[in-house]
């Protein structure tokens, strides 16, 4: 009877260390997807801010819905129009892209899906004339084939 008792004991001590674990593992994983995300929206961010079509492409999901404050949704075939007429603006130097930083960001995790809030503070040149404009933008990505991707994109002007 006492050996039974010890057995039984193993086994729950055992099974408990497990659950433990798993969720000790499933912190840990989400930690890093978060983290990973992160430098995913960086690396984005930066090659909007450069004008770098390449990257962004590689970026965004093959339905990609994208969505201005001031206008109705495009698919990624026009916003990769839209990006490649800027990312010319921004190598001859008749845009200059001074600012383009995300703050106050928010992340919700829902498995291989986020959800990304923020505020976005834009300063463009343009013919001498500079612009600051800041937006509040809702961002949906994709953990897909081992990396973060943008799905979906909203934005509301501040000011």
């Amino acid at each position: 009877m006492k050996l039974f008792k010890t057995f039984l004991t193993f086994i729950l001590v055992v099974t408990l260390s497990q659950c433990v674990n798993k969720e000790a593992t499933q912190e840990k994983t989400k930690i890093d997807l978060e983290q990973q995300l992160l430098e995913s929206i960086d690396k984005f961010n930066k090659a909007f801010q450069e004008g770098n079509v390449k990257v962004l492409e590689s970026m965004i999901t093959e339905n990609y819905l994208h969505t201005n404050g001031n206008s109705k949704s495009i698919r990624k075939k026009d916003w990769i129009n839209y990006l490649s007429k800027r990312e010319k603006e921004i190598q001859s130097g008749n845009l200059e892209v001074i600012e383009y930083k995300l703050s106050e960001t928010e992340i919700e995790l829902y498995g291989n899906t986020a959800m990304v809030t923020g505020k976005v503070t834009v300063s463009n040149k343009k013919s001498s004339d500079i612009k600051n404009n800041e937006y509040r933008i809702t961002n949906i990505w994709v953990y897909e084939s081992g990396a973060w991707k943008r799905a979906g994109f909203h934005d509301g002007k501040i000011k």
